[in-house]
């Protein structure tokens, strides 16, 4: 009876790596047909210069082991888009003291912009943050009760944030699937902590475009004015 039992054991954990093999190659095939349908680049292999191209984006340097893979590369619009699953490994021990290894995996969307941004973070709130605000944390409230009550925001100029996320945009954040964004100098990553499909690329992407798009114009003029002051000095 044991050796059946181990003889099942190992059947069951034959089959489950097959049926995901399997459907990884489904996936990667549609990925690659997306990609070909918008113009773009695909490429399964293993890179890990992503945490060096933008170091200002954490969720590319969790864990160690990190490499994104079945990366998307091109033009969405007129801006630059890069879309990759990614791969960090975190580990733990069990009960007897032996270490263990987890591999995580989840996928984003950067988008750049042309013009020139500042620092700010947007996600879902959670329980830990309605904690950390008990005790002060810095989480920016903004007029509308529901999107404060829905999302943490955090970036070093308030004012930046009150520009960018004021009435239309909260609204539009509101009723856009979930993702969390943060913005760098010239360029947007949107993640959930999920793998994408090809749908909930088109998703993040219209997420991060749908908040550049609403920038008011006077923030659009402040910043490109001091752009070119800075290339002036």
């Amino acid at each position: 009876m044991p050796f059946v039992i181990v003889a099942l054991f190992v059947a069951v954990i034959i089959v489950l790596a097959v049926v995901s093999a399997k459907q990884a190659a489904k996936r990667r095939e549609e990925l690659r047909a997306w990609a070909t349908q918008h113009g773009m680049t695909f490429d399964e292999a293993h890179r890990s210069d992503l945490e060096g191209r933008f170091p200002r984006f954490d969720c590319l340097r969790q864990g160690s082991n990190r490499y994104a893979y079945n990366v998307l590369e091109g033009r969405w619009g007129d801006r630059s888009f890069l879309g990759f699953d990614y791969h960090y490994e975190t580990h733990s021990h069990d009960s007897k003291g032996r270490r263990q290894t987890h591999h995580n995996h989840f996928s984003a969307v950067i988008l750049g912009s042309d013009l020139p941004l500042q620092p700010l973070s947007l996600r879902r709130e959670n329980f830990f943050d309605k904690i950390g605000e008990f005790f002060g944390a810095d989480d920016i409230d903004f007029e509308s009760a529901e999107f404060s009550r829905n999302f943490c925001v955090r970036a070093p100029d308030k004012r930046w944030a009150y520009d960018v996320l004021h009435a239309r945009t909260m609204e539009f954040l509101l009723a856009s699937p979930v993702f969390s964004l943060k913005f760098d100098r010239h360029c947007v990553i949107a993640q959930n902590g999920s793998v994408f499909s090809p749908q909930a690329y088109e998703d993040a992407v219209g997420v991060i475009a749908g908040v550049l798009d609403r920038l008011p114009d006077y923030l659009v003029r402040q910043q490109r004015e001091l752009s070119a002051d800075r290339s002036r000095s």
